[in-house]
């Protein structure tokens, strides 16, 4: 591990609202064959007293960014809450990226390596055993394969338009996973190579006026119609588009006739993802959206009906795909949803002690 930079830094957690913090930054690399980055926010008010370590991990082609805007910032909002708060880029993605590590090969290089390994930094650097995982769409379900396998170092699970069963309740996802289906049996679906979906991104924001009006024709757009302000989706579609791995797109297409993980057999135990997630009985909240044409809540909420979680929670917001991380109404709804469920999971003494690398992993 390597920590970079560290700066104190004064920045927008709302800027609409006025809202500002004082924030310690850190900047890290966690060398490795693989090396992966992240961005490290602590409020400085409450510098050695932190409620406990969170760690925020983005969705499908972005990066960590889709927390933090210059703008709108929930990783600045849950800092300033008292939370230690680690936004992590997977590997291929921004900063990770920039220091060397390649595109996956496919989702269980995340699954079984950046996440382990994004752990043991948090524990190393919070002085703190356990640790939350919070996660968008994609970033959703990485906890969900990864949390059941360190039970007693994850102490709570929140995702956020995390699709279990992805392409459930969108016709378009269904018809263009079949199309995609029907290459991958030909033979025909997309070598890896990088995909630069920012620039798709821009090109969605100069059109957003057409894309949110009866002309559009297609429903698949990425936020609700209204429900984020202009000047906010560019400065999301600039920052926190990144690039998309086709590998991972293939999966996650692979997987859309089944519940999350398909077939896929662990290593570890000789479960697939889906099964072991449903015997995990780490608390649990699951936010969908009812305006989420990615994610709609009929592929979000069967990973609730499913955990066998005493502590489970579910919950739908008249929200889009991004909108429910920085949309208008994000940072007075699923904001301090999260901040709340949290705050409550957080009551418990945590361990405060030095971790030794490897500590506790199974």
């Amino acid at each position: 591990m390597t920590i970079l930079r560290t700066e104190v830094v004064d920045q927008a957690i709302d800027r609409r609202t006025g809202r500002f913090g004082r924030f310690l930054k850190e900047q890290i690399v966690v060398r490795g064959t693989v090396p992966l980055a992240m961005v490290r926010k602590r409020a400085v008010e409450h510098e050695g007293s932190c409620r406990a370590a969170v760690l925020l991990v983005h969705g499908f082609g972005q990066n960590r960014y889709a927390w933090h805007l210059p703008s709108r910032s929930f990783a600045n909002h849950l800092a300033a809450a008292g939370f230690d708060v680690f936004n992590l880029d997977l590997r291929g993605q921004g900063k990770s990226r920039r220091f060397g590590a390649p595109r996956p090969g496919s989702v269980d290089e995340y699954i079984e390596h950046d996440m382990p390994r994004a752990f043991e930094e948090v524990r190393q650097l919070s002085g703190q055993s356990t640790l939350f995982l919070v996660g968008h769409s994609l970033g959703g379900l990485l906890p969900y394969a990864t949390a059941p396998l360190y039970p007693r170092i994850v102490r709570g699970v929140v995702t956020i338009g995390s699709p279990f069963r992805f392409t459930e309740g969108s016709g378009v996802l269904r018809v263009l996973s079949s199309v995609v289906a029907g290459l991958d049996k030909l033979g025909l679906a997309p070598a890896n190579v990088p995909v630069p979906i920012r620039l798709l991104g821009r090109t969605m924001h100069g059109l957003q006026k057409y894309l949110e009006s009866p002309l559009y024709p297609i429903a698949l757009r990425g936020w609700h119609a209204g429900a984020i302000e202009p000047e906010i989706l560019g400065e999301h579609m600039a920052h926190a588009f990144d690039m998309a791995n086709v590998p991972v797109m293939l999966t996650m297409f692979r997987w859309s006739k089944s519940a999350f993980g398909g077939t896929r057999r662990s290593k570890v135990d000789g479960l697939d993802y889906a099964e072991r997630f449903e015997r995990s009985t780490q608390p649990l909240l699951v936010i969908a959206g009812t305006g989420d044409d990615l994610a709609p809540p009929d592929s979000v909420e069967p990973a609730y009906l499913v955990s066998r979680a005493s502590d489970k929670t579910y919950r739908e917001l008249p929200l889009g795909h991004i909108d429910l991380l920085v949309g208008t109404e994000a940072p007075t709804t699923v904001w301090p949803m999260v901040e709340r469920w949290l705050t409550a999971r957080s009551s418990t003494p945590v361990v405060r002690r030095a971790l030794a690398v490897g500590d506790d992993v199974p």
